[in-house]
């Protein structure tokens, strides 16, 4: 989550019938995958010299030595899973070249033994975006360049939905039964930047794209918000998801009021963002509890770079300095950690301590 809101969880939810809930994995099956697994830990990941999706992946800016120095950097910190944003305009602009960076991309992360979580769509953050050159980071402003997928512009191009399945089929066939990929997570943040319901035509054609290719991996979409104006959205997705995964920003008694909650829906649970040190999110009192309780541990951020996420979400700092406490982010770029108390922590815990 990238916007500031809070996870609450509602309890009790009946789930929905219709296409995907024939096709959802039972819960025996979403169990005996997780316990072939091993504990899930890692990062939301974005190499420092790319300020979005866009940059990540593009031909030009696709910078492979960056990503393999920086998933090394991961390998030691004994993460097995990062979490990674891919983007519709990427596909569209050059199918087969895409294709074969994220191929690339999976060989460097496999030799990391590092698996990959792949996000298709998302509601965060700006909403106009094109292929090419991407704007310079504003300083001292998170994730000033940071595109949504699709955004806005589906209402008016209603044939956008058409594009977006062939773009989410190929790539979800393409990779359909590649051990590289962990899971797939459908959309992230849905209803997020005050699209609310607008999003459920989208989220609903995903699951049922999803589910007619039918890989082997899990599928999900991560509940973020507990609002009066996301109910809707959040039945839909805990009906809908094989594994339940999450966002929570918060201190640790919210944190495990949430997991209070989603255990009760006996399906294997996967944060797949937290720790911001301002809000009181931390490595080292969310991390232990989530191992303990046996639930994936993907925290945001890794390296400090073009994201700009070292900075709060709604706390610019226009002069660029570095703040005292980042908000994200484990290493600098130079590989130095901007916690060493961190590193310790999250290496006792994947249990890569010397």
């Amino acid at each position: 989550m990238k916007t500031g809101s809070v996870v609450i969880v509602l309890i009790g939810l009946t789930f929905s019938q219709g296409f995907t809930q024939a096709s959802r994995w039972t819960e025996k099956q979403a169990n005996d995958w997780y316990a072939r697994q091993g504990w899930i830990t890692g990062s939301n990941f974005q190499p420092s010299t790319a300020i979005n999706q866009l940059e990540m992946f593009q031909k030009e800016t696709f910078d492979v030595s960056t990503i393999d120095r920086e998933l090394g950097w991961a390998e030691e910190l004994g993460f097995t899973a990062m979490r990674v944003y891919l983007h519709h305009i990427l596909w569209t602009s050059d199918k087969e070249g895409f294709k074969k960076r994220l191929h690339e991309y999976l060989s460097v992360s496999s030799k990391h033994k590092i698996k990959t979580i792949f996000v298709f769509f998302d509601d965060c953050w700006n909403d106009s975006y094109t292929p090419g050159k991407q704007p310079d980071p504003k300083p001292g402003i998170h994730n000033s360049g940071w595109v949504r997928d699709p955004g806005t512009m589906i209402y008016s191009h209603p044939d956008t939905m058409k594009v977006l399945e062939a773009y989410v089929k190929d790539i979800m066939t393409t990779f359909a039964k590649d051990e590289r990929v962990l899971l797939w997570d459908l959309y992230n943040e849905p209803g997020n930047s005050g699209q609310f319901n607008k999003s459920m035509p989208l989220l609903k054609n995903v699951f049922t794209w999803a589910r007619q290719v039918n890989p082997t991996q899990p599928v999900s979409a991560g509940i973020w918000h507990g609002g009066k104006e996301f109910v809707d959205l959040n039945k839909f997705q805990l009906a809908n998801s094989d594994v339940i995964t999450y966002h929570q920003y918060q201190y640790i008694d919210k944190h495990t009021s949430t997991l209070d909650s989603l255990t009760k829906h006996n399906r294997p649970l996967i944060c797949t963002e937290y720790m911001a040190r301002t809000n009181g999110s931390l490595f080292q009192t969310i991390m232990p509890v989530l191992k303990e309780k046996k639930v994936g541990a993907i925290n945001w951020g890794f390296v400090s770079g073009k994201t700009n996420t070292i900075y709060a979400w709604n706390t610019p700092m226009p002069s660029g300095a570095e703040p005292d406490l980042w908000f994200h982010d484990i290493f600098r770029k130079d590989g130095t950690p901007y916690s060493k108390d961190e590193i310790r922590v999250i290496k006792k815990l994947t249990g890569k301590s010397k």
